[in-house]
């Protein structure tokens, strides 16, 4: 791949097809990351931690066996598998609330003072 000169792209993008502008600008996602919806953005979140991940195991396969470059990206994936965790804990956690059962009160009071008047 490096002989090829597509060492960096493999790096970021492995095999994949990564979108890009015919001068090469590569498409910027970052308008799309956000929609304000708690299980869209964590599933967004999940994705990001496993391409990161993706990118460290890459850069793992490219390096020479010296260790002290390969320890602190070893690090630096396991980090981005923990992220992955915790943001499936924190989708779980969500989606268990948007599940349970609302209950609505109805108070008789006409004052809006926010208090029980009674």
């Amino acid at each position: 791949m490096e002989a090829a000169g597509l060492g960096a792209y493999y790096t970021d993008h492995g095999f994949g097809v990564y979108p890009q502008a015919a001068a090469g600008f590569p498409f910027d996602a970052l308008a799309l990351a956000v929609k304000g919806d708690p299980i869209a953005d964590l599933q967004e979140d999940l994705a990001a931690e496993q391409k990161a991940r993706a990118t460290y195991e890459k850069l793992i396969n490219l390096c020479a066996d010296d260790p002290d470059v390969l320890d602190p990206l070893r690090f630096l994936r396991e980090r981005e598998i923990v992220h992955f965790q915790r943001f499936g804990e924190a989708l779980r956690g969500v989606q268990e609330k948007l599940a349970e059962k609302r209950f609505y009160m109805n108070s008789n009071c006409d004052c809006n003072c926010n208090t029980n008047c009674e």
